[in-house]
């Protein structure tokens, strides 16, 4: 076990020297969290050229560009195939003009475009992996114009060695490639990616496994995983989290409404607007990336809302990089606290209860305020009126998760 353990520190002083060079570079990518729509949860593999075109329309059009989203992701199945020497194509019924004429159009609306793919022989759907054909994958994706690249981990051996000798290798090879590919290691935390995923210069890692429309499974596996439990695996990880280098609880499930098959799996059919809500305005704090699932070409009223929340984004794409902590927990009550490059503090007030609404409670002193200057509700957008100088008590509804921003003196 000594061994063992002097090997693996031996193997990550090396890669730590190797990144050194890339740490140095002025650029950090992906110094806030990911912004866009990924295309699994909805799609799967019913995608193609012209949704993705429609897509990065409706993004400019929608007013999702403006707050801050600029990526169009595709999940699993938009694989053709590999060609006699072993380049990778798209399926040539869904892309029949090539996937660099699918990505030269989205960055022609002034989004980015990413792609995925899994470190073994096949996909998680079946679809022909990058193991063996890293540097050509590599090289493929920088040709087309790639800008995001999710890397799954099914069919993989699942010992921890494995997963960090074929995820460096082939980010080593994106690296090569000259181009700036934000690289998504989604291995759903079983090996503690966040331990690692740094020093294999992975931007983000996923924590969790997939992510369901649902609030709460009630318990947490592969096939059950909802908003609450995904939450729950966040407690601990802060101190991992900073501008490059992200935690990834999964994509937001806001506005599917239990219309996404795998997303709905397992008796998860969906959540309420409250719900909803609560994810958003969590994963706000949480600062993790805030990939839309839902259909943006045909979103209702309160979907566009929710994320298009201006405020609760500024939260997130923080600059200081700061995951949010949870500070108090009682039961179902809960407070998450994110300081702020300005010194200011957004702290959510979560109620878990399923039926009952309750009063949660703030001491200033915690986060070491002596006096408040304001307090702004960020769904409400409006200041809130102090009736204390010593605390802020809130009356928070069932499943709700009420954020506010707090600017001292």
């Amino acid at each position: 076990m000594k061994n063992r353990i002097i090997l693996f520190l031996i193997f990550v002083i090396g890669l730590f020297a190797n990144n050194c060079l890339q740490a140095q570079q002025k650029d950090i990518l992906a110094a806030t969290p990911p912004m866009g729509w990924i295309s699994w949860n909805l799609f799967e593999g019913n995608i193609s050229e012209s949704i993705v075109m429609e897509l990065a329309d409706a993004m400019v059009e929608n007013g999702l560009k403006d707050a801050g989203y600029q990526y169009i992701i595709l999940d699993d199945l938009w694989h053709g195939g590999r060609d006699e020497n072993g380049k990778v194509y798209p399926d040539k019924t869904k892309f029949p003009n090539g996937m660099k004429v699918v990505a030269d159009y989205v960055h022609s609306k002034g989004l980015k475009f990413g792609i995925y793919t899994d470190i073994a022989e096949y996909t998680c759907a079946g679809m022909v992996g990058s193991l063996g054909f890293e540097e050509s994958d590599a090289q493929t994706y920088a040709e087309w114009g790639v800008d995001y690249i999710k890397c799954d981990y099914c069919h993989a051996p699942e010992d921890l060695w494995t997963a960090i000798d074929r995820y460096n290798k082939f980010i080593k090879a994106v690296r090569a490639t000259g181009r700036p590919m934000v690289f998504a290691l989604c291995e759903w935390g079983q090996r503690a990616p966040w331990l690692w995923g740094e020093k294999v210069d992975a931007q983000l890692w996923r924590t969790t496994w997939d992510l369901r429309d649902t609030w709460e499974h009630g318990k947490y596996n592969g096939g059950h995983n909802g908003i609450m439990e995904s939450l729950d695996r966040q407690v601990g990880l802060e101190k991992y989290a900073k501008p490059g280098r992200w935690n990834d609880p999964d994509m937001l499930v806001i506005g599917l409404n239990g219309t996404g098959a795998s997303s709905s799996a397992n008796g998860a059919n969906g959540c309420s607007v409250i719900e909803y809500e609560a994810q958003f305005g969590l994963w706000a704090l949480l600062s993790a990336p805030l990939l839309m699932t839902c259909d943006i070409r045909d979103m209702d009223s309160d979907t566009k809302r929710i994320l298009t929340n201006h405020e609760l984004i500024a939260v997130n794409q923080d600059k200081l990089g700061q995951q949010a902590k949870r500070i108090f927990k009682d039961d179902s009550k809960e407070i998450w606290a994110k300081q702020l490059h300005d010194g200011s503090w957004a702290i959510g007030f979560l109620n878990r209860n399923n039926n009952s609404v309750c009063k949660i409670s703030l001491n200033f002193a915690e986060l070491g305020i002596e006096q408040p200057k304001e307090i702004r509700d960020l769904w409400l957008h409006k200041n809130l009126e102090l009736q204390n100088s010593d605390v802020l008590t809130l009356k928070v509804k069932s499943h709700e998760c009420r954020v506010v921003k707090i600017t001292s003196q």
